[in-house]
């Protein structure tokens, strides 16, 4: 689109309301469609003996040609003087809502339609609804198909007054009802002879007078980190910082931060594939960047500028979600929940109401979201996560959320929630209150075993000393073993293979792996042993879960070379040369083994 404005744009109404003659008539009259694509789509439809349609100008709708439905958020490109448009055509059967959440999600403003003689129907309701839930404001209403009912004002204002009165209990307030007939061109792009009692403007103008707020380069910075690459040819030794900006502007020399890791570094340079050498990035545009500081971030932290506004950083927060999932919305179970790049465990804790999308039933009484319902809920996810409100930035206050690999709901993020009595935390006490306590004392184990029980932790922020702190780990359990004590090494393959864990970068999982790393050790300390293991890049939430979930016993959290944590002290900050032995050295200052008992 050679760097031309441009703007996402979402298209929802009930299914044959209209919608996608509306896209294939703006479409049709502003030359957006290739050459020769209008006559081979009327031959498609003269060779079929089928009356032609503008919907069937959608080019990726192939599956619409055959079947007569939409089956797909279809993203169709379209010009007009001022800006480039990506306008997503949603489709309108219940079953495809989910196709609408995820399409919808990506736009900064919407056009419902409604068929003038059907009138509102349940899902024109729901689509509203849906349309709040995502946080789009500017929101236009085309009454479609007003030469079924002879252009009458009347009915035209009736819908206004029913709809209009509708979309302001859901905090809607549209920009105007547009009376429209997407089939014979009427008030799509020039003003029609047949609604002179209408004088506002037409689909075409209204579009060009929609806010881009991509735009606004007074927008703080937010960019999710997609990847992180590193080249290693020709000595070429830059780790690229990838991701796509979603707001504001980021320059050279611009401190940032990584949430919610909090790690912090000045950009070096700004990197694009096959442009010349930048100074500065906006909006929309996907980038790397170099540090000056060489920090490992992770995939789905959030890069934010030090000078500018903050993001909430939290596991648990208040929103608004639209389900669509097969089975209800219930308490404690656990979905994947995505934002931005963030992929991440996620539990319902608690809903506070729930909206009929239809009829605007408010109950506060049901203990689970069934499918098409609107929610007023808390979510905790498994660890901190970095987030904005919709009320002050849409880009990062939206979510959609999975159940078995389906998407299953959509939402806005309205409120950080105090996270003190975090389900970890209820957890560990609970754990206590139920553990069955030995026979055998604690004190009876140490004299039996000659040393008090400890989870070590072996973890580096040194890129490619994976295999070093392992080794390191499996020297210290040989040393301390050859020396008659209770010890045993709990290496990665280990993890992979016994309990089908997988200790890696992905956030998604990594948290889940760290939370059962940290019952394993409360087990082997509470039986008197000494408990190793290595966790690569071990961060400062990491670190604290482990020293939770492993009271009432003592964890010691060994660091070597390059420090992983922001603000965590590790017990021990030690270099690869002899480590195991200095860590014996440490146990012995610490009383945890005694040279000598009597």
């Amino acid at each position: 689109m050679d760097g031309r404005e441009q703007m996402n744009i979402v298209i929802v109404g009930h299914v044959d309301h209209g919608k996608s003659t509306v896209i294939g008539r703006l479409l049709a009259d502003t030359d957006s469609l290739p050459e020769g694509k209008f006559e081979s789509v009327k031959e498609y439809c003269r060779k079929n003996s089928r009356p032609f349609e503008y919907a069937f100008l959608l080019d990726a709708l192939k599956d619409e040609q055959a079947q007569g439905i939409t089956i797909d958020a279809a993203r169709c490109f379209f010009k007009t003087r001022k800006r480039d448009y990506i306008i997503i055509d949603a489709p309108g059967h219940i079953e495809f809502l989910k196709n609408m959440v995820t399409g919808a999600s990506r736009a900064e403003a919407a056009l419902l339609v409604i068929d003038a003689k059907e009138g509102i129907r349940e899902n024109s309701k729901r689509h509203g609804h849906i349309v709040a839930m995502l946080g789009i404001k500017q929101v236009v209403v085309l009454v479609n198909k007003m030469d079924t009912v002879n252009f009458d004002e009347t009915v035209y204002n009736t819908i206004k007054s029913e709809f209009g009165e509708f979309l302001e209990k859901i905090k809607i307030r549209p920009i105007d009802f547009i009376p429209i007939s997407a089939f014979h061109g009427d008030n799509i792009t020039s003003k029609s002879d047949k609604t002179t009692w209408y004088d506002g403007a037409t689909v075409l103008e209204q579009l060009d007078a929609f806010e881009n707020k991509k735009n606004n380069t007074q927008q703080a910075f937010r960019m999710p980190v997609q990847d992180i690459y590193r080249f290693t040819e020709k000595g070429d030794e830059r780790r690229i910082v990838a991701g796509t900006v979603t707001g504001g502007t980021i320059n050279e020399g611009d401190e940032v931060m990584f949430l919610p890791s909090y790690k912090k570094s000045i950009i070096e340079s700004i990197e694009a594939f096959n442009v010349r050498p930048r100074k500065s990035a906006g909006t929309e545009e996907a980038i790397g960047v170099t540090l000056k500081t060489q920090i490992y971030v992770k995939p789905g932290e959030l890069m934010v500028r030090r000078d500018e506004p903050q993001p909430f950083v939290s596991s648990r927060f208040r929103a608004n979600v639209f389900w669509v999932g097969k089975s209800p919305l219930v308490k404690n179970k656990s979905y994947k929940l995505k934002i931005g790049t963030m992929r991440i465990g996620v539990k319902l804790q608690k809903i506070i109401n729930i909206i009929d999308a239809a009829e605007m039933n408010i109950d506060t009484f049901k203990d689970q979201v069934e499918r098409h319902d609107v929610a007023e809920c808390v979510f905790e996810t498994l660890k901190p996560i970095a987030f904005d409100t919709i009320s002050e930035y849409e880009q990062t206050g939206r979510f959609v959320i999975v159940d078995n690999y389906d998407i299953a709901g959509g939402g806005i993020i309205l409120e950080s929630v105090n996270d003190l009595e975090s389900s970890l935390k209820e957890h560990i006490k609970s754990r206590e209150y139920f553990w069955e306590k030995s026979l055998i004392e604690e004190y009876q184990r140490e004299l039996s075993y000659g040393h008090k029980s400890k989870f070590i932790v072996i973890t580096t922020g040194s890129e490619g000393f994976e295999q070093s702190i392992q080794d390191i780990g499996r020297r210290l359990e040989k040393k301390l073993f050859e020396m008659k004590h209770k010890v045993y090494f709990l290496g990665i393959s280990s993890l992979q293979s016994g309990l089908g864990l997988e200790l890696s970068a992905q956030t998604e999982d990594r948290i889940e792996q760290i939370y059962k790393l940290g019952e394993l050790a409360r087990i082997f300390t509470d039986s008197g042993q000494i408990f190793i293991t290595s966790v690569f890049n071990l961060d400062d939430y990491e670190a604290l879960s482990l020293k939770k979930l492993n009271q009432p016993n003592d964890i010691l959290i060994i660091n070597i070379g390059e420090s992983p944590f922001s603000n965590y002290i590790p017990d021990a900050s030690i270099e690869v040369n002899e480590a195991e032995d200095e860590i014996y050295q440490i146990l012995i200052s610490q009383d945890i083994i005694i040279e000598y008992y009597i």
